[in-house]
């Protein structure tokens, strides 16, 4: 059993390496989560954990907590809406104003590489009814704080529960192919997506603009601080009238006025509004 000194201590270290707010009560589950990890590692007890990571006995360590108290949960085309306003209303709009370069989205927080290929699939889809729509191409970024997650999305094979989650008979057919048991996602999607580690505290200069970004059912699991931080450097990396894509019971408008909410016939999406004069005077 977890002490209640152990329990904050470890709740103050979760939050600062990867911004995760643990609510009180969940004892539970930091026992059930970090248990294999604490066997693996020869480590005795949470106390003894946070010696060590205080102390960076072990390589390594730190990111396999992260890992293992990171939640994981996604699914293909999820919640449907944001996707059929990428289909009807967002890619018709962005085909008519985006000449120069390519059109890029971010799929932050990805996970096991569902959301970013179900976003590859939906442009295929687009491109198919509407040829040369992109002549630059269409980049997708996908990002998350979990190497092991990554592994699983650059491979791109699932098994079959897992396509069954949201892989509708027609698209299975078209953009997978049958490897035993698994399922492997096509080189034509694959081949849109570009996989990063990276943490949501960390900069995101480096990722370069974007038009659209998806940040689904993320930030529900930070502080308020943590959530205005990353929705305002998120405003910064979007490209003028572009757009951050939340989960349903997510909205920035609390926590910063860079976005207006834009009300479309599948659903709501916040646009980024212009940098305020003086941070652009800053910036140069």
């Amino acid at each position: 059993m977890i002490s209640k000194q152990e329990f904050d201590e470890f709740r103050k270290f979760l939050e600062q390496a990867s911004g995760i707010v643990l609510s009180e009560g969940k004892h539970y589950l930091v026992s059930s989560r970090l248990s294999k990890l604490l066997q693996e590692n020869g480590i005795g007890s949470i106390a003894e954990l946070i010696t060590c990571l205080k102390q960076n006995r072990k390589p390594g360590l730190r990111e396999q907590v992260v890992d293992a108290m990171t939640t994981n949960e996604t699914m293909w085309f999820r919640d449907r809406y944001p996707y059929e306003m990428l289909q009807q209303s967002l890619l018709p709009e962005f085909a008519e104003r985006i000449k120069t370069g390519p059109l890029r989205i971010w799929s932050a927080a990805c996970s096991t590489g569902q959301e970013p290929y179900s976003i590859s699939i939906v442009v295929e889809e687009f491109l198919k009814a509407n040829p040369g729509s992109f002549p630059r191409g269409v980049q997708i970024v996908a990002t998350d704080i979990s190497p092991s997650v990554l592994e699983v999305a650059k491979a791109g094979r699932y098994d079959q529960s897992a396509i069954d989650r949201g892989v509708s008979p027609e698209r299975r057919q078209r953009f997978f192919r049958q490897d035993g048991r698994y399922w492997e996602v096509v080189p034509e999607i694959k081949s849109r997506v570009l996989f990063r580690q990276l943490n949501l505290q960390q900069s995101f200069v480096s990722l370069s603009k974007f038009d659209l970004i998806f940040c689904r059912n993320v930030l529900i699991y930070f502080s308020s601080e943590f959530k205005r931080d990353i929705l305002e450097r998120q405003a910064a990396q979007l490209n003028p009238g572009g757009y951050l894509m939340l989960g349903s019971s997510e909205a920035p408008t609390r926590y910063t006025d860079r976005y207006v909410m834009v009300r479309m016939p599948q659903g709501v999406i916040y646009q980024c509004k212009p940098e305020p004069e003086a941070m652009r005077v800053n910036q140069r």
